[in-house]
């Protein structure tokens, strides 16, 4: 195997990467080589695709399809090889399907890619010895470092995209616009470019679309749970028996509150879950009884001291240990082998499970933490935000985004909220925050200084944030008092960061390890085109941060 498409890659002897018979995520060689054709073949599958987009007349399957399959390949997602077996079998089954329609419609099938072509073996071990016509890294000697890793980010960002419309898609928001978009993005990919200016185009256009998915996305959450609202969140048990939901998929929290209902079964949120209670129509489920534990890393550790069954929604998954493996279930795109997973969102047994669980004995001392300031609520009080500016009690705003790990450096992010000044603003979003979120740094009049905007998958709030203050103040959003500090992991944070290129966002700073698939002279390119700067430390870039805006 061959892997670099997240933070925690493995980065010695001289190579970054993940080459051995298991990489650090867990994902072992025979799953990450069938990950690898899948993806070759869904290059194939969305070249046909894109010509029935063009044609107008797209399959809706095989769109859903490719959105879920890219999905399955995110870092701590699925981990299990028989998925990938069926998968690779239905996006070749799909594959025929669109062929046959453009035939039929007289389309000349001319100029397909090598991918398009792909006939996968009908074995473990035929597909295992197809897989190196797959790898990451075909072609390097052809092609050299920094085509490689343009193509790697190309891929990268569209699979962080893929999932954000995934989770849109469940809850309803279908857009023709963003399956064409995706599909040309395979279809380039598919034809394994070598053009650098082409690769920079098509990534910033992949930004560009990612823009339009978090739109829909924060469309569907919205108008299926309403705008988020500052709601106090409690961060310490409750007695009685419970449920633990983790991930991110809202619709699968939903449907898990209405099933349990009446049962006096409580049900707690987990990582990136804890936004969920901010959403009025969520939060009206008086059993949401509050969050448990913090960002994804600690999983182990809390879910085995968690006294109910866990639920674990679309990413992020360790490899469960022995002390909850038989109370962990699966829903949606993700996957261990042996584990349960959860379908036709039938979640009886979860809560027989639960059920037979001792739950919390006591009720501990309340603590709670605020979250719910997405746009809505920000931009609700952003006459006040700007009267604050104008008086000058608050001097910038710092964005401090993105995932979490558990790689050392990340404590950086700590010690920027920490160090930043009283007279700043914290705007905050994804399972990073859960570094500082339970810090007191007070208000700025009647406005708390830090201010939870939601999950990763809610940049879109942010950017509407920022881009609302510019308007009031009749700059452009480069000239505001705001640096974003933005920590990346996995692939959604990949997509969000070609996003923030692609609208010309300057002042990011990226860490707290550059992406192994960034040669020194894609960095380059990111450093002098984009404004984007690697991370020094905290106090160091708060200072450079304030130097500028002054």
């Amino acid at each position: 195997m061959f892997c670099f498409q997240c933070e925690q890659t493995a980065r010695q002897d001289g190579l970054a990467g993940c080459a051995s018979a298991k990489g650090v995520c867990g994902k072992d060689e025979t799953t990450a080589d069938l990950q690898d054709l899948l993806i070759y073949q869904l290059k194939g599958l969305g070249e046909l695709s894109s010509r029935l987009h063009r044609r107008g007349t797209p399959d809706q399957g095989a769109d859903s399809f490719i959105l879920y399959a890219l999905f399955t390949t995110l870092t701590n997602v699925n981990f299990d090889r028989t998925v990938f077996v069926k998968l690779i079998a239905e996006a070749a089954k799909l594959r025929d399907g669109l062929r046959a329609g453009l035939e039929a419609a007289g389309e000349p099938l001319t100029g397909l890619s090598a991918a398009a072509h792909f006939a996968p073996a009908a074995d473990l071990a035929g597909l295992l010895a197809q897989a190196n016509i797959a790898s990451v890294r075909a072609g390097l000697e052809l092609v050299g470092e920094d085509v490689i890793g343009l193509r790697a980010l190309l891929l990268y960002g569209l699979k962080g995209v893929a999932a954000y419309a995934h989770h849109a898609e469940v809850l309803g928001e279908q857009r023709a616009e963003i399956h064409a978009g995706i599909a040309h993005a395979l279809d380039v990919l598919a034809h394994d470019p070598a053009d650098i200016p082409l690769l920079l185009e098509e990534a910033l256009a992949l930004g560009q679309l990612n823009l339009t998915v978090m739109e829909a996305l924060d469309a569907a959450n919205t108008g299926s749970f309403g705008q988020p609202t500052p709601t106090k969140v409690r961060t310490s048990p409750v007695a009685g028996k419970a449920i633990l939901v983790s991930g991110h998929d809202l619709r699968d929290l939903h449907k898990i509150l209405e099933a349990t209902q009446g049962t006096g079964i409580n049900i707690y949120t987990h990582g990136e879950m804890l936004p969920a209670h901010g959403y009025p129509k969520l939060h009206a489920y008086p059993h949401l009884a509050g969050n448990y534990g913090g960002a994804w890393q600690n999983q182990q550790q809390e879910f085995s001291d968690f006294p109910g069954p866990i639920v674990m929604t679309s990413n992020c998954l360790i490899e469960p240990c022995p002390a909850y493996r038989n109370r962990i279930f699966t829903a949606g795109p993700v996957g261990w082998p042996g584990l349960r997973h959860i379908q036709h969102d039938d979640y009886a047994q979860v809560i027989q499970a639960a059920q037979a669980m001792p739950g919390f004995a006591g009720t501990a001392p309340e603590t709670t933490i605020l979250v719910g300031f997405a746009r809505a609520a920000v931009l609700g009080a952003a006459q006040t935000v700007i009267d604050a500016v104008k008086a000058g009690a608050i001097k910038h705003f710092f964005l401090i985004g993105g995932c979490d790990g558990a790689a050392p450096g990340r404590n950086y992010y700590t010690d920027f909220a920490d160090h930043a000044p009283a007279d700043t603003v914290l705007l905050t979003l994804g399972c990073g925050k859960y570094r500082f979120n339970s810090h007191e740094f007070g208000n700025i009049g009647p406005l708390p200084r830090l201010l939870d905007v939601g999950q990763c998958n809610d940049t879109y709030s942010a950017i509407q944030i920022a881009s609302a203050l510019a308007g009031a103040f009749g700059c452009g959003v480069n000239d505001l008092p705001l640096t974003l500090v933005v920590s990346w992991f996995e692939q959604k944070a990949a997509a969000v960061l070609l996003t923030l290129l692609a609208l010309g966002l300057r002042n990011v700073r990226l860490g707290p390890s550059l992406p192994a698939f960034l040669t020194p002279a894609l960095l380059n390119v990111l450093v002098e085109q984009f404004g984007v700067q690697p991370i020094t430390t905290a106090e160091a870039d708060i200072a450079a941060a304030l130097a500028r805006a002054a």
